[in-house]
């Protein structure tokens, strides 16, 4: 039976753990960076995490900048343009437990929007990882409790509350103050909450009583021009995670262009498999080539392109997936090839994987664009040309032709673009065309590149005699070509002989020639969706500016001479009225198919440009009993 005594010791032990309890709310926050309590504090939740159990930023190096900048005195903004698979949100995630944890005051997390992205986020982010951080668990209390202050939107702690919102809600942006604002998925926001405008400047607003308030923006990058990720990484110091190159020494940021493969494709109940070997990256100032497990060896750090920026409190970060230490190269580049051609598609690889911006294709380009943008050459072949095609269309009374240069990802260029007048059924005429596909182009440097391989049309009412001109020219790799329009047609088929015919009614025979079947549509649909490209590098299309080159508005007429229309129920291209002549969009899909059939060894040849290997000639292939086509094209130029 209890005493007197034993009453009162136990009074006094329910006095000591309510006085520890409030001592502790006194006791001064460790110095700690976001880095540091991660490392030592936070626990990846099961449900999220590919890796459950403790953080180690070891794991992700690339974040410990970008998190330490959140304890930096001096940074108010911080602004991270991010692909998919780098940890961006339980980057967000440890910066909100540090506040909550060592240095508290009202927060806000603002998302797209309130149902059903921002309670999503709450029950399946926030609430697991206070649920298995021991240091958050002691301080935000159970939504289950009885403490109306917690909810699945609203999280009290001591010192503060943590307040999550879709950025469609104008008056919880509004009316809340807060000193921490995290703003996730930016690009994905309205461009007004309601009809009170601007939702990023409405929470801005919310942090003018707080000296040492904290703003940060994270976000997938989206369309070029339109990305609210992309105006915020430019006003700040616009850092990007680079690597040394071992070759030599200097520091790179890795993009799609800088990726190096082979491609092999079957088809497999219909379906195109692809299987990707030989991949490498190639450095952005030597052209070395170096393999992934090589570049995940090497240092890296972050390379500010703006840093006076700092001294305004703004740091911004750009990062892509080929940092990533869960996705392999292999898996990116086998995601950009099943994309294919398909809009939708690529666009979600270049935002999620190569976490570069979208060009914005759904806009025409005219022809007043197109010769507005044309660039003087200060050579024959402008730097970044590293091979070239010819194509050539008949007709009957002349051949047009146009050579086109490419480099790496399908940019190219408009080398030449011309007329030869006389019959298709001449040698004269034949004869001239040589002087276009037997020179030898030169770059400003003096180098020179020759034409790797032409294409003639073979259609109208001199098939026989192209036929038989190219195959006068094989060794001059001169082939001829026969477009069909229809859907699912390849763009290049693989060659097939055909018969050379003679004589009145075309009935004796005298040799064969090769003939690649091309689908002209698939080709016209390339060139268009390329056209609208707006800025060089992938895909994008150079033209020169330099006089009798060809392009007048004459070409630009030509090369934008048809559109799709809905016909009958099907999709079909058709001449524009009033643009009558489509020789120059024929020449360019014919140029396009040649480089694709082509399918030359890039990087090699910018080696030898470059004099980054001894110049001359790759050791023959191994021939094989089976010789396929292909073998017409074993060199690498």
């Amino acid at each position: 039976m209890p005493t007197k005594n034993s009453a009162s010791d136990l009074e006094v032990i329910k006095l000591n753990k309510t006085v520890k309890k409030a001592v502790a709310y006194f006791k001064p926050p460790e110095q700690l960076t976001v880095t540091e309590w991660a490392d030592k504090y936070r626990w990846l939740s099961a449900e999220n995490s590919a890796e459950p159990g403790r953080w180690k930023t070891s794991r992700t190096p690339y974040l410990k900048e970008i998190m330490d900048a959140f304890t930096d005195p001096k940074i108010h903004h911080i602004a991270v343009a991010a692909s998919s698979q780098v940890g961006k949100t339980e980057m967000e995630l440890n910066m909100v437990g540090y506040a909550i944890d060592i240095d508290p005051g009202p927060m806000m997390f603002v998302v797209p929007n309130t149902k059903p992205i921002a309670e999503d986020f709450s029950k399946r982010r926030i609430a697991p990882m206070i649920r298995d951080t021991r240091s958050l668990r002691d301080k935000v209390a159970d939504v289950k409790s009885r403490e109306s202050n917690n909810t699945i939107f609203n999280k009290s702690y001591p010192g503060g509350m943590l307040t999550i919102t879709g950025a469609n809600s104008p008056s919880n942006l509004a009316s809340i103050p807060c000193r921490y604002v995290f703003g996730d998925e930016r690009d994905r926001w309205p461009k007004s909450a309601g009809t009170e405008g601007d939702p990023w400047r409405l929470v801005e607003a919310r942090t003018n009583t707080f000296y040492n308030y904290k703003m940060v923006e994270v976000s997938t990058p989206t369309i070029k021009g339109a990305s609210n990720i992309e105006d915020a990484f430019n006003n700040g110091t616009q850092e990007r995670w680079s690597v040394q190159c071992p070759h030599c020494g200097e520091y790179f940021f890795i993009t799609f262009n800088n990726i190096r493969f082979e491609t092999k494709v079957k088809k497999v109940n219909g379906k195109k498999q692809f299987k990707v070997s030989d991949i490498n990256c190639a450095c952005s100032h030597c052209g070395c080539a170096s393999t992934e497990q090589v570049i995940r060896k090497q240092p890296k750090k972050w390379i500010a392109g703006n840093p006076d920026a700092y001294d305004k409190g703004v740091r911004s970060f750009w990062i892509n997936a080929f940092a990533s230490p869960w996705m392999t190269w292999e898996k990116i580049i086998l995601k950009f090839l099943e994309a294919g051609t398909d809009p939708e598609k690529l666009k979600t690889v270049y935002n999620t994987l190569f976490g570069q911006l979208w060009e914005d294709r759904s806009c025409e380009t005219d022809e007043e664009q197109l010769l507005a943008r044309r660039e003087m050459y200060h050579a024959e072949l402008p730097d970044g040309v590293l091979c070239l095609t010819c194509g050539v269309d008949t007709q009957g009374n002349r051949l047009e032709y146009e050579v086109v240069g490419y480099g790496f990802h399908e940019e190219n260029w408009g080398i030449e673009k011309g007329i030869i007048m006389g019959d298709p059924a001449e040698n004269d005429t034949w004869e001239r065309l040589d002087g276009v596909i037997d020179r030898s182009y030169s770059f400003e440097d003096g180098k020179k590149l020759k034409i790797s391989l032409t294409f003639v049309d073979s259609g109208g009412n001199r098939t026989q005699e192209v036929y038989e001109q190219c195959n006068k020219r094989l060794h001059k790799r001169v082939f001829a070509i026969k477009g069909k329009s229809a859907d699912g047609i390849p763009y290049v088929s693989i060659a097939k002989k055909v018969n050379i015919l003679k004589g009145k009614e075309r009935k004796v025979v005298v040799g064969t020639a090769w003939l690649y079947t091309l689908g002209v549509d698939a080709g016209k649909d390339h060139i268009m969706s390329g056209l609208d490209v707006k800025e060089p590098g992938s895909r994008y299309s150079h033209f020169p500016l330099n006089d009798n080159l060809g392009y007048d508005e004459t070409y630009f007429a030509g090369l934008l001479s048809e559109k799709m229309t809905y016909v009958n129920g099907k999709w079909k291209w058709e001449k524009i009225p009033g643009h009558e002549r489509n020789e120059a969009l024929d020449c360019r899909n014919y140029a396009n198919a040649a480089f694709k059939a082509l399918r030359p060894n890039l990087d090699r040849i910018y080696r030898i440009l470059k004099e980054l290997v001894p110049e001359g000639r790759p050791k023959p292939k191994k021939k094989y009993k089976k010789q396929k086509q292909r073998q017409l094209f074993d060199d690498d130029w």
